[in-house]
């Protein structure tokens, strides 16, 4: 047992960094009462946790070669701390903002790429295997326990505990920090490449900044944005720009490595086609999970009117599977390869979504949706068990950082962008049925036409239908306009909902081509082709690694 007390501490972390968005997925509508705001508010500050762990992921890593991976993660622990603290008491949006997105999202980005480099420098084999497994175990742990305690926390006492508990968990773990072992320093320690990370924050915020503001925005002609461009929309010029700053980031690395400088990141990393296909499996499965969390709670909530503890209750078979399949799923990647199960997750992950699509219903069927979940949670645990273990494998000793980075800078940008996409992509189709319902139904009239028009042209949002039967009535609409238009806004947040969750599964389907380059040697056959470790060129197929 005393093996494992440094994967406990270190799993802890990953427990922690999963919880804080599974709990606020759930306590939306809370949120929204408490502070006197909008869905789309607080779609904004979840996907601003995740996009500044993604921003500054590789920064982390980075740091955690300088100052070494013991020492960030701790520091990250504490920073993490206080943004916890400042979340628990904050009185206003802007300051659960601060606390949550921002002091907790750079806490994140310390702690994480230098908790899979130590989990990977303490396991060797098929320790490390079941190590990766066991945290992705944790991470399904997270998202277990996060719906049912936030949501009792919210119904019954308040979200708030939740972050008080995290600020005391931290504490724990600083406490327990002696079992963490110190890791041997390398001979030279690399330098912060400071325009590298400036140009990847930048690059990756206005990206992400461009997709979640979408549904306010508009994403060709303009909806209601701040400024518009020759006539357009700003969001796609806004993503645009971050491209360009990425593929000047690209650039600019290319440079630093080719003149032997040290680099943010070593791109060459992305030349190992393992490595590249377990960073985008990795970005698909967040981005299909964290956009679910996104859309599911809103259906539960705002549709079917439950409260936070009542929507825990009925993620619970997804939250459950998954932890259950993340840790078993060490030994079925053991006998059939990373290739076979990641493929299967996916497959699952598809029939997950098709059978949600036919849950998705004015009164919900409580033991078909249950189902669809349970199999929702059995796909992201198998992928969950195979893909962290997939990316550290596939680099030597000096690269976990490195690597550590990039791993979490795919899933926290899979998650800001599946939380953004999803959610743009949700409002999106609610507007356009929304006003095809209005412009169909033969119940109103010119006039209550128009004044739902000049509504829509001032943005739409994902609220219960009780508002927008009050908005009717404070608009003079007499009883009859007042239903037809309500039941028009209740027909367009299912098709709206559909069309969400039908994206999500379209992106399970399209991951399916970038897993031909995923190791199909099992832990116990290493592939022949596997590059040197520490190499920092390209191999012919990757490594394959004990994968477990």
């Amino acid at each position: 047992m005393k093996h494992w007390r440094a994967l406990a501490v270190l799993g802890t972390a990953q427990f922690l960094m999963v919880l804080d968005t599974s709990v606020m997925n759930v306590s939306i509508s809370q949120l929204v009462e408490d502070f006197d705001t909008e869905v789309t508010a607080i779609q904004a500050v979840i996907t601003l946790y995740a996009l500044v762990m993604a921003a500054f992921m590789l920064i982390g890593g980075r740091f955690g070669d300088i100052l070494g991976r013991r020492r960030m993660f701790l520091t990250g622990l504490a920073v993490y701390g206080v943004g916890s603290a400042v979340t628990a008491v904050a009185p206003s949006l802007w300051v659960l903002t601060l606390g949550w997105s921002v002091i907790e999202g750079l806490g994140a980005a310390m702690v994480l790429p230098a908790m899979a480099a130590l989990v990977a420098e303490s396991y060797r084999g098929r320790d490390r295997a079941i190590a990766f497994a066991v945290v992705g175990g944790l991470a399904g742990a997270g998202i277990a326990v996060g719906p049912l305690l936030g949501g009792w926390m919210t119904t019954y006492l308040t979200w708030r505990l939740v972050f008080v508990g995290e600020v005391l968990v931290v504490v724990v773990v600083l406490l327990c920090r002696r079992v963490i072992a110190t890791p041997i320093p390398a001979a030279q320690r690399p330098r912060l490449d400071g325009v590298g990370a400036a140009l990847s924050a930048v690059g990756l915020g206005l990206g992400v900044l461009g997709v979640l503001q979408s549904s306010t925005w508009g994403w060709v002609d303009p909806r209601n944005p701040p400024f518009t461009v020759l006539g357009f929309s700003p969001t796609l010029f806004v993503i645009g720009a971050g491209i360009a700053v990425l593929a000047l980031f690209r650039v600019w690395e290319g440079r630093r490595e080719a003149r032997g400088t040290d680099p943010l990141v070593h791109l060459s990393l992305l030349g190992r086609p393992v490595l590249r296909a377990g960073l985008t499996t990795l970005l698909s499965q967040n981005l299909i999970l964290l956009g679910l969390f996104f859309a599911i709670p809103l259906y539960l909530q705002v549709v079917q009117g439950f409260n936070a503890f009542q929507t825990g209750l009925r993620l619970l078979p997804v939250s459950a599977t998954m932890l259950v399949t993340s840790l078993c799923g060490s030994a079925l990647g053991h006998r059939m390869g990373p290739r076979r199960v990641v493929r299967l997750a996916l497959a699952i992950l598809a029939a997950a979504v098709v059978w949600l699509l036919a849950t998705i219903d004015p009164v919900i069927d409580d033991a078909q949706f249950a189902g669809a979940m349970a199999v929702l949670g059995v796909g992201v645990g198998l992928l969950a068990s195979q893909l962290g273990n997939v990316v550290q494998s596939g680099v030597g000793e000096e690269e976990r950082s490195e690597a550590g980075g990039l791993q979490f800078t795919a899933q926290n940008l899979g998650s800001s962008l599946g939380t953004a996409l999803i959610g743009s992509i949700l409002v999106g189709a609610l507007a356009g049925a929304f006003t095809t319902q209005v412009a169909d139904d033969p119940r109103l009239s010119p006039a209550a036409r128009d004044e739902v028009g000049v509504r829509l042209e001032a943005g739409i949002t994902f609220v219960p239908t009780e508002q927008v039967r009050s908005a009717a009535e404070e608009a003079g609409l007499p009883p009859s306009e007042v239903d037809a238009v309500t039941d028009s806004y209740a027909s367009a947040q299912l098709d709206g909902l559909k069309a969400a969750i039908l994206a999500t599964g379209g992106v399970a389907l399209a991951s399916f081509l970038v897993t031909a380059r995923l190791p199909t040697a099992r832990a116990d056959r290493p592939s022949e082709h596997e590059p040197s470790a520490g190499s920092r060129t390209a191999g012919p197929t990757g490594s394959s690694g004990p994968t477990g």
